[in-house]
């Protein structure tokens, strides 16, 4: 595996194997790699010839200092598990060679950033556009991997694929889990052990939501959810919204949409752990 922190030497590199006719696949992250990351690397490696993966905590996407500050940093073991998944190149810069200077670009997102956790994070998800444009105007992959645990954030990026007009297929993965249905996460790390014993009532409730929905509202489907997850010790939901799959827009009635999605944000002590769920008909 290639280790690069140069945009220049990125670019170079990436050309030189697209003029010998391979497929670029980026999997964008920011580190704290856990098996999560692993599957989309593993998707990427299936689909491309060569597989490039980003390292990189933006700063344009936190709206919380201290989220920034405390977010987990494991460079080393970052690269032995992308060494063992088998990528070509890892890109893994500095700020200063992100961002020489600021990036002041306002996307127009639309509504799919105005809810949730673009109403939540004022400015997240402009700084998701930043930094995910300049990673596909630096890469231009055939093929870029997200983990639906973001479920949003993909409805985001490929609104500004769009205006943008890249030229790329976005492919989003299924959320990887740990054994007790815990979403996977690079915050899982900063959970106690009482907060990590607790997190998984998360997706048990959403689980269990899909059953009450049957003979239910919306509203009391969403009731539901917050009140069972509450009830838990050191649990605080931010949101729970049932939106459409498609416009990220909540919906009133189940028969509002083809394909609604449960979506929640939960506070654990401190630690903010988001997940989702799709209500099939």
């Amino acid at each position: 595996m290639e280790i690069i922190r140069e945009v220049a030497l990125l670019r170079r590199r990436v050309e030189e194997e697209k003029q010998c006719g391979r497929s670029v696949g980026l999997v964008p992250t920011m580190g704290a790699l856990h098996a999560g990351h692993v599957s989309l690397i593993d998707r990427a490696r299936k689909e491309n010839d060569i597989v490039v993966v980003s390292v990189f905590v933006n700063p344009t996407q936190f709206n919380n200092p201290e989220d920034l500050r405390t977010y987990p940093r494991t460079e080393e073991a970052d690269c032995e598990k992308m060494i063992n998944a088998g990528v070509d190149i890892a890109f893994i810069p500095s700020v200063e060679e992100v961002y020489p200077e600021p990036d002041t670009r306002e996307f127009n997102l639309g509504p799919v950033a105005e809810v949730m956790e673009g109403a939540m994070r004022p400015g997240h998800f402009n700084g998701v556009a930043q930094i995910v444009s300049k990673l596909f105007a630096m890469v231009q992959p055939h093929r870029a991997y997200f983990g639906e645990k973001d479920f949003q954030q993909i409805a985001v990026i490929r609104r500004m694929v769009q205006l943008e007009d890249f030229d790329l297929e976005i492919i989003d993965c299924p959320i990887m889990r740990e054994n007790d249905g815990l979403a996977m996460s690079s915050r899982n790390v900063r959970l106690t052990p009482s907060q990590r014993a607790i997190a998984p009532a998360i997706h048990k409730t959403l689980v269990a939501s899909l059953d009450f929905a049957k003979s239910h509202t919306i509203a009391e489907t969403k009731q539901y959810v917050i009140d069972e997850i509450n009830a838990q010790p050191e649990m605080e939901v931010e949101y729970y919204e049932i939106v459409d799959s498609l416009t990220m827009q909540p919906i009133a009635n189940w028969s509002d949409s083809d394909c609604p999605v449960g979506c929640i944000t939960v506070y654990c002590g401190q630690v903010r752990l988001i997940d989702n769920i799709k209500y099939t008909k």
